[in-house]
């Protein structure tokens, strides 16, 4: 069955994000489920999500807040514990994935543990697209964690995900990473432990002034190593 709206959540990791998060603010008006901000950067991101959820008190939105940097995964992983409803899911807080989007993730639940959106599966529309050399990176650690974990997505990086709470309980305590590995080792021990995640074309596009900065794939690559390798990443 498809879930209802209401039994959805989004989690938006926003770093230091006052410049756009308005934006996304004005995407999520027609999003009747709960929508869950983590914050942990040192700008006026959370004051306006507060102001924001003060304004409009019929809403379900949650504005968490830490003094320390949590890291993508730290933020994201943070968000989607706090989660309450049967399927949870998450999205960057630069909007490069439109609200509506994620609504249709949601919809391919109906008989799946998990949906994410893939920039390079065919029916996929790429408005905007990355740079070369950001979509060179991508492809490469996208073959890196197919080596390493034998997963077969080809987009893990995607900043679209939706999940059934009951996959997400069974996976997150064991889940290590903080940054944007994360992503990989979600897919990975959801795969282990027997859940189907399906993959779907979404439309997307490059906001640019990303918080990756160039050529941290190989440091994301060596961090996954040490998780196959049953070790805390450094």
């Amino acid at each position: 069955m498809v879930p209802a709206p209401g039994d959805c959540t989004l989690v938006i990791p926003a770093y230091n994000e006052e410049r756009r998060i308005g934006a996304v603010l004005d995407d999520i008006e027609g999003f009747s489920g709960e929508v869950i901000f983590v914050c942990d950067g040192t700008d006026r991101t959370a004051a306006i999500v507060r102001e924001y959820a003060s304004s409009h008190p019929d809403r379900s939105i949650t504005c968490l807040e830490y003094p320390r940097r949590l890291g993508k995964g730290g933020g994201v992983r943070a968000g989607l514990t706090a989660a309450t409803t049967p399927c949870a899911g998450f999205m960057d807080a630069d909007g490069s994935t439109p609200v509506r989007e994620m609504e249709r993730l949601f919809a391919h639940l109906d008989g799946h543990d998990g949906a994410i959106g893939s920039r390079w599966v065919k029916g996929a529309n790429v408005r905007v697209p990355q740079s070369l050399s950001r979509r060179l990176q991508s492809r490469l650690f996208n073959l890196w964690v197919k080596v390493l974990f034998g997963i077969s997505n080809s987009d893990t990086q995607c900043g679209a995900k939706v999940f059934t709470k009951e996959s997400l309980d069974a996976v997150l305590p064991q889940m290590v990473s903080d940054g944007f590995e994360f992503d990989a080792e979600l897919l990975w021990r959801l795969k282990r432990a027997g859940f189907d995640v399906v993959e779907v074309p979404i439309s997307w596009e490059d906001r640019g002034e990303s918080s990756v900065r160039a050529g941290a794939g190989f440091g994301m690559v060596m961090r996954l190593i040490r998780v196959r390798a049953g070790k805390q990443p450094e």
